[in-house]
């Protein structure tokens, strides 16, 4: 009988210490399953396990996750986000706005946490921000906002700049043209002629910088895209290849050896997309839950590749940057 007792004290302790949603899950001898879906393996889904770790859930113990990446492929976000339905999880985790429009073409009953959108209004993934109010919430970037930002650190980095390269990718198109259109307005404002060049997959990044050989602009403004922060080290040495500088928006686009960036840290928005699954799986409901917006912007500027590019950064500049790469 000791021995009994002791057993269920352990086992009561033990699921004590699980986050509610799965102790509860638990109980009824199953664990809480999370489906999660993404344009491609990148460091913002990484970013949200481990959120997730942070709040004591791990995988096999009190959570499972079911899976979905597209490579890359956008076309097949939609295909994926069913199946994911068909699987029934409490809650789908959608990164980036186009999984996101997915998932929410696919269910409007399951909750969706969305991970990153740039713009969830216009998007049409919610009605306010505050109150969402259907089935979706979670974390924006406010990416779109920040364009026209970087377009201003191109005319502070280079001052006589006059002609700029836009890096846009077609197939992730609410999220990109949302942005485009606030870089090319940013654009004009400050008198840079703006050429717009597409790029999907890696051999395309490789032939957009090929047709810069002879136009050479005065700077590549790359916009943010999980492509593109993937193909990072390709577009900083395709850029140093032709001496040019290149402007993003995230944070590992100038760890790789891009010029400089201002933006959100996608890191920090991930991450905090974990809490609203805990609150979901504890009982509340997702059109009830604010959705949360950056609060910090980063200015990264890359002082070795200024120096192999010959850009001098003025030392105000410097004092404001967030971070320098050295």
């Amino acid at each position: 009988m000791t021995d009994r007792r002791t057993f269920v004290s352990a086992g009561a302790a033990a699921l004590l210490t699980l986050p509610l949603g799965a102790a509860a899950a638990q109980r009824d001898g199953r664990l809480p399953r999370i489906g999660l879906l993404a344009p491609s393996s990148s460091y913002m889904e990484v970013s949200f396990l481990e959120g997730m770790r942070e709040l004591g859930y791990v995988e096999g113990k009190n959570i499972a996750f079911e899976r979905r990446s597209a490579d890359g492929d956008f076309t097949r976000l939609p295909a994926l986000a069913a199946e994911l339905v068909k699987q029934k999880p409490d809650v789908i985790v959608a990164i980036v706005s186009a999984a996101a429009i997915a998932a929410s073409q696919a269910t409007t009953t399951i909750p969706i946490v969305m991970v990153g959108v740039a713009d969830p209004i216009a998007s049409g993934l919610v009605g306010n921000l505050a109150r969402p109010g259907r089935n979706v919430t979670g974390t924006s970037s406010q990416s779109n906002a920040t364009v026209g930002k970087q377009v201003e650190l191109v005319r502070q980095l280079l001052p006589d700049a006059t002609r700029a390269a836009v890096l846009w990718n077609p197939a992730n198109a609410v999220f990109q043209q949302l942005m485009l259109g606030e870089g090319l307005i940013a654009a004009a404002r400050l008198r840079i002629l703006a050429r717009i060049l597409e790029a999907r997959t890696p051999e395309e990044v490789d032939r957009a910088f090929d047709s810069l050989k002879s136009e050479r602009p005065d700077v590549v403004l790359v916009l943010s895209d999980p492509f593109f922060t993937a193909s990072g080290t390709r577009i900083a040495n395709a850029a140093l290849a032709l001496r040019m500088p290149v402007v993003g928006a995230t944070r590992p686009l100038v760890e790789a050896g891009v010029l400089a960036g201002y933006g959100p840290d996608l890191r920090v928005v991930a991450r905090r997309a974990a809490p609203y699954v805990q609150r979901i799986l504890k009982g509340e409901k997702p059109g009830q839950l604010a959705v949360e917006l950056p609060t910090k912007f980063d200015l990264v500027i890359n002082m070795k590749t200024a120096g192999t590019l010959g850009v001098t950064v003025s030392p105000t500049l410097l004092a404001r940057a967030d971070e320098v790469i050295r």
